[in-house]
C-alpha cells in the first residue's frame, strides 16, 4: 500500500513546485511595469526584467503602424517594435493603404496566413456543432458525422470527392464562416477565403489529388485534430509563417508552408534590394519574363517539399 502510494505523492510534489513556480513569478513581477511589446520574466536569479512578448493572442482588430506595415493587432506591431528595436507607433485602424507613389515592390500578395485557416476551420466547426441533434427517448439524433455526411453529399457532383469549389460552396452555406477575414476589399476578401480553403484542403489530403475523399473531409474538420504549423524553407534555412523577402520588385510571402508571390512586371533594374541575396534566383541582372518568375516560385515551393520530405525522412531514422 506504501508504495502504491509513492506515484501520487511524487505527482503531488511535482504539481506543488509548479505552482510555487508560478505564484513566485506572479510576486516577483507583480510590482513590474514593463513597456507596450513587452512582458516581464525571472532571471536565474530570481530577479525580474522585461522581455520582448514571445507570443501575441491570435486575437484580430488590424492595424497600420507608422513604418507602413499591416499588423493583425497592437499587440503584433508592439511586439515587432521590441524585436527589431525600431519606434513604431499605430497609424491608423485598418490596412495599410498603398501610396500611389511608392515602388512596386510595397505591394503584396493577398495571403491565407495559418491564423487565417484556422479561423476559418474553427467557425465552420462551431457552426457544424450548432445542428447536432442529441438521440431522443424514441427518435435517434443526429451526430457531427451524420452532418458532415450530409454536406458532403450535398455539395459533391457525383465523384465522391470534394474539390476546391465545391468545398468552397459548401464554406459560403454559412454567412459566419465567410466574413471571417480583417480584409476590407471585397474582392480580396473572397480571395482570401479561396486561398484558406485551398489550405484546408491540403491539410488533410493524403494523396495530394486537391480533392478531398469523405474521410479526409472529416480529417479536416475533427474538432480533436490539431493542424500542424508549416514553416518555409529557402537555401537551407527555414521561415515561420507570415516572413517575407523580395525578389526584383516582388514580394514574397510565407503562408501555410508556401511562399506566395506577386507578378508584377518589373520596369528596367530591380526596382527594390531584396532582404537577402541569398533568397534571390541566380540571374537578377536580368529582368525575368513571366515564364521564369513562375518557374522560380514553383522552385521555391519544390525547395519546401523537398525539406520537409528531408525532415520527415530525418525523424524516422533517428
Amino acid at each position: 500500500m506504501i508504495f502504491q502510494s509513492i506515484p501520487f505523492f511524487v505527482l503531488l510534489t511535482v504539481a506543488l513546485v509548479h505552482s510555487e513556480e508560478i505564484q513566485s513569478k506572479s510576486k516577483i513581477c507583480a510590482n513590474v511595469f514593463c513597456g507596450a511589446g513587452r512582458e516581464c520574466a525571472v532571471t536565474e536569479k530570481g530577479e525580474p526584467t522585461c522581455l520582448c512578448i514571445e507570443e501575441c493572442k491570435p486575437h484580430k482588430r488590424v492595424v497600420c503602424g507608422s513604418n507602413g506595415k499591416t499588423y493583425r493587432n497592437h499587440c503584433e506591431l508592439h511586439r515587432d517594435a521590441c524585436l527589431t528595436g525600431m519606434k513604431i507607433q499605430v497609424s491608423h485602424n485598418g490596412i495599410c493603404e498603398e501610396k500611389k507613389n511608392e515602388k512596386a515592390a510595397v505591394s503584396s500578395p493577398v495571403v491565407c496566413y495559418q491564423a487565417d485557416r484556422d479561423e476559418l476551420r474553427h467557425h465552420i466547426m462551431e457552426w457544424l456543432e450548432t445542428e447536432i441533434i442529441p438521440d431522443g427517448w424514441f427518435s435517434k439524433g443526429i451526430n457531427y458525422t451524420d452532418i458532415l455526411n450530409k454536406y458532403f453529399k450535398s455539395y459533391d457532383d457525383g465523384d465522391s470527392r470534394l474539390d476546391s469549389n465545391e468545398f468552397l460552396k459548401f464554406v459560403e452555406h454559412n454567412e459566419t464562416a465567410i466574413n471571417n477575414t480583417a480584409y476590407i476589399e471585397q474582392d480580396n476578401n473572397k480571395l482570401l477565403r479561396g486561398l484558406c480553403v485551398d489550405a484546408l484542403i491540403e491539410l488533410s489530403d493524403e494523396n495530394a489529388d486537391w480533392k478531398l475523399s469523405f474521410n479526409e473531409f472529416l480529417n479536416c474538420l475533427n474538432p480533436g485534430f490539431v493542424p500542424p504549423e508549416k514553416k518555409c524553407a529557402l537555401e537551407d534555412e527555414t521561415y515561420e509563417d507570415g516572413a517575407e523577402t523580395t525578389v526584383e520588385c516582388n514580394r514574397c510571402i510565407c503562408a501555410c508552408g508556401n511562399w506566395v508571390c506577386t507578378a508584377m512586371t518589373c520596369d528596367g533594374e530591380m526596382k527594390g534590394k531584396n532582404t537577402s541575396e541569398e533568397h534571390s534566383p541566380a540571374t537578377m541582372d536580368e529582368e525575368m519574363s513571366e515564364e521564369e518568375w513562375t518557374k522560380y516560385v514553383e522552385e521555391l515551393n519544390k525547395h519546401q517539399e523537398t525539406a520537409e520530405k528531408a525532415k520527415k525522412v530525418h525523424v524516422k531514422d533517428i
